[in-house]
């Protein structure tokens, strides 16, 4: 079933541009039985190729603004790094405990998961209008890029439901390339924060990552294509929905 899962991910990615990445980390927790810390690394990687197979082909038809997004890439990559290096490996394994009440670590994470994802889900239904936006200044893209590095890096998501609108909104990019310089930025924070992890969690599963990423391109090609016949607009918003269900059994499950 897992492998199953990687495949529809990937299709979903191919066919939105986004969103099926927010299905790699439950894939990994609850139909491979990682723990939350060690699924939010791996899915950073599974992430990251997938969105460099993505950004390949925006950047083939003209429609990855480097010099824009470089303006964003460059602080999110920092956040990253911190939340995979240094955050994620300092949280103690138990957070707290009153009485038979505990959070552990793994629950910490899942429920910031199931929140960021709730909030992607809204963003999946209610669309994004394409604005005419003035350039904000770089200090507020600089910060705004730091915050959702370290986002993306603490609970293993793309971002890609934060970055494409930051891109629209204060950079004046148009969706389309708004959508593959967000891809080119998923790849490159997720590759970091992959890298990050192996100094904390040496012991890798290539095999299962190796695995899992292949079904995963796969699937982005195979949506990739289906794309062309499926209104991708009212398929994003029936996706939105099924996350948002998702993200509220993540956030209540014990």
């Amino acid at each position: 079933m897992g492998y199953l899962g990687a495949l529809v991910m990937g299709i979903v990615l191919g066919l939105t541009g986004g969103g099926g990445s927010i299905l790699t980390v439950p894939i990994l927790v609850y139909l491979f039985g990682l723990s939350a810390s060690v699924a939010t690394g791996y899915s950073l990687f599974i992430v990251g190729v997938s969105a460099s197979v993505g950004a390949w082909g925006y950047a083939n038809k003209g429609q990855v603004a480097f010099k824009e997004g470089f303006q964003f890439a460059l602080p999110a990559l920092i956040g990253v790094f911190v939340a995979r290096r240094f955050i994620v490996p300092a949280l103690p394994d138990v957070i707290f405990q009153i009485n038979d009440l505990v959070l552990t670590k793994d629950r910490l994470i899942l429920t910031a998961f199931g929140i960021v994802t709730l909030l992607a889900s809204f963003t999946m239904i209610r669309g994004q209008g394409a604005k005419s936006p003035a350039k904000s200044s770089f200090l507020r893209v600089a910060a705004q890029g730091l915050v959702i590095g370290v986002i993306t890096g603490f609970v293993g998501a793309g971002g890609g439901f934060l970055i494409v609108p930051a891109l629209v909104l204060m950079l004046g990019l148009d969706m389309k390339r708004a959508v593959g310089t967000s891809l080119a930025i998923i790849a490159f924070n997720s590759t970091l924060g992959f890298t990050a992890d192996l100094q904390s969690y040496p012991q890798v599963d290539w095999n299962l990552l190796g695995a899992v990423s292949a079904l995963s391109i796969f699937g982005v090609v195979i949506g990739t294509y289906l794309s062309r016949f499926i209104p991708a607009v009212t398929l994003k918003k029936a996706f939105g929905y099924f996350v948002l269900a998702m993200s509220l059994v993540i956030i209540i499950s014990p």
